[in-house]
């Protein structure tokens, strides 16, 4: 008789073992479907993914909050006022070029683009814009502005005036943004601001000339005329 040892096939139990491991050791890694993935975008197509860094998948900044005043309040009333005089005129469409407008005019400022400034403020922000370019380059110092995300967009104030028979429309809108904000020296040591992430709260008062033709030299229509700390 022989022994069970003898005849029990020891490598085929290895295999077996060792397969098993495998098997758990890439569920441990991959983990397991639960029956709630998302199905498999069709081929060519792509998730909607943050920007990959490092191999991570970044998070997707977030849409910024855009919430139009009651029709009823003193704004929303202001704002159908103006609608009345430039048919054109869409609150909505307006918040999202006055963010257009937040974005470029910062960056513009940080790179000392004149040009980019020129046409998107009035000529009073114009000059007090450039004074502090001036005496920034006059300085040897550098600023760096880089926004990462406005998280909000929002109408504070309207207001619409006539002169000499011509109407004109200011809207305040309050930006709250994630923003890396600094000022440097000439040696690169910060003189103002924070190399970080911080959140920013602005208060911009854009006007334009409400019936007129819109302008033909590429300039915005809305203009920033005032900025400052909300």
């Amino acid at each position: 008789m022989h022994s069970f040892a003898g005849n029990f096939p020891v490598d085929l139990v290895l295999i077996g073992l060792f397969a098993a491991f495998l098997v758990l050791r890439l569920r441990s890694i991959l983990g397991k479907r639960t029956g709630l993935e998302r199905p498999a975008p069709p081929p060519g197509v792509m998730r909607n993914a943050g920007p990959i860094i490092e191999a991570r998948a970044e998070p997707i900044p977030p849409t910024a909050d855009r919430r139009l005043p009651d029709p009823s309040s003193p704004i929303g009333v202001t704002l159908a006022r103006i609608r009345e005089r430039e048919r054109s005129f869409d609150p909505a469409e307006f918040l999202v070029q006055a963010e257009a407008s937040f974005r470029r005019i910062v960056q513009a400022f940080a790179e000392g683009d004149r040009a980019t400034l020129r046409s998107n403020l009035t000529n009073e922000a114009f000059g007090a814009f450039e004074t502090a370019i001036i005496a920034r380059e006059e300085a040897g110092q550098t600023q760096r502005a880089e926004i990462r995300a406005v998280t909000q967009t929002q109408l504070a104030d309207a207001t619409l005036s006539q002169a000499n028979g011509i109407w004109k429309a200011i809207l305040d809108v309050r930006f709250v943004s994630d923003q890396v904000s600094v000022l440097m020296a000439r040696d690169g040591i910060p003189v103002s601001g924070a190399d970080a992430v911080t959140e920013l709260a602005d208060l911009w008062s854009f006007e334009r000339w409400i019936g007129g033709p819109r302008p033909t030299d590429g300039a915005a229509a809305w203009r920033l005329a005032a900025a400052r700390s909300a």
